[in-house]
């Protein structure tokens, strides 16, 4: 039996972590859920799952039916000996703090979140044998461990993508493109940040930048693909010219009952097996750049280091939020992206300043966008 801790048990990869703790229900077991203002959701978590400890946002406190769970501080949660496992399923670096000390004391984190490992690169290499202890669930990471795991001479990575739900829409009318069909993905069921985030394609320089520090490959090795079925997730080749690629159904439950139940594969009912003669043929295309400016802007920036990486997840966050609240346009997205990148005067990132450059990055891209420059 594995324990686990969930970090933002209410959001997209949250409930999905917790239809693979049902299913397998003999091998999980949920010592702690984390959420923030879905209180109804979290009441109804603590019913089925009977955690011990639970927290979520203090305002909301005495809306909890605690059911026998005990209130308590996040870090003391997954601080507890007999934790195993801790789910970081929430967005940006809401998690940040509990990440890293979770590594510090050597818990399995299954990490969910590419702007942690974006933005505080440097932070998590204090951490002794910090890789060891990391278990990638989003896809196209995921797919990448599988097939690089007991692997060596790796000549490249290639790493797909669906080309998001503007793909089949031509550049020349992004300016009129509204927040609903963007949201609109074609294949994938995903929260809304990740799914603006696949439609300009900052997702996909977030994953070169992740599959570089995780995998330990240069950029000039890793390249991206459009592959629009999205049921080959990544390809690895090495230098004998031979391919592994990972290939499943677009599920994200998938990767999460990787990583849960690492090293075992298991069978369940959650997750529906390929029908390569049902799909037919699949499809590979070079990436047009045209179409996705935010990728190499987000790269060329990263590249730069220091400060840079986490102001490009900071300003992100904010431009895709607007976008979504029709503060501003789709075309907006890569101008304003480009104006605080070129404005920012880089430092070196430590704990006490990440989140204060963050939260200095957010408050620059507000004025940008309130003042329309």
């Amino acid at each position: 039996m594995k324990n686990i801790v969930i970090l933002g048990s209410t959001g997209s990869v949250g409930i999905q972590t917790l239809d693979i703790v049902r299913a397998f229900s003999d091998e999980l077991n949920v010592i702690g859920l984390v959420a923030n203002n879905n209180i109804q959701l979290l009441n109804e978590q603590i019913t089925e799952f009977k955690p011990d400890f639970i927290n979520c946002n203090e305002q909301l406190i005495n809306s909890i039916g605690k059911q026998g769970a005990k209130q308590e501080n996040t870090i003391n949660i997954i601080s507890n000996p007999i934790v195993d496992i801790v789910v970081v399923a929430t967005p940006s670096l809401y998690s940040l703090e509990e990440t890293l000390e979770a590594l510090k004391i050597g818990k399995v984190v299954a990490l969910a979140s590419k702007e942690i490992i974006v933005s505080a690169q440097s932070l998590l290499e204090e951490v002794k044998d910090v890789r060891k202890n990391i278990l990638p669930i989003d896809s196209e990471p995921s797919a990448i461990w599988q097939c690089i795991e007991k692997e060596s001479n790796i000549e490249r990575i290639i790493i797909t993508a669906s080309g998001g739900s503007l793909r089949n829409i031509s550049s020349d009318l992004y300016e009129k493109v509204t927040p609903e069909q963007v949201l609109n993905h074609p294949v994938w069921s995903m929260g809304s940040k990740i799914t603006v985030d696949s439609a300009t394609f900052a997702n996909k320089a977030f994953e070169v930048i992740e599959a570089k520090w995780l995998f330990d490959i240069p950029y000039e090795k890793i390249s991206i693909l459009v592959h629009p079925q999205s049921i080959i997730h990544s390809i690895v080749e090495f230098t004998d010219g031979s391919m592994k690629a990972q290939l499943a159904n677009p599920d994200m439950r998938l990767p999460i009952q990787h990583a849960l139940l690492y090293p075992e594969r298991k069978s369940s009912n959650l997750i529906s097996p390929l029908d390569l003669a049902k799909i037919g043929k699949l499809e590979f295309n070079q990436v047009d750049h045209h179409k996705y400016p935010c990728f190499q802007l987000i790269l060329d920036a990263a590249k730069l280091g220091k400060s840079f990486p986490t102001v490009i997840c900071a300003t992100d966050d904010i431009l895709v939020n607007a976008f979504i609240n029709n503060q501003i346009k789709y075309t907006d997205i890569p101008k304003y992206l480009e104006k605080i990148i070129n404005q920012h005067k880089p430092s070196i990132i430590t704990r006490e300043s990440i989140l204060e450059i963050t939260k200095e990055t957010k408050y620059k891209t507000l004025e940008l966008i309130n003042n329309k420059l």
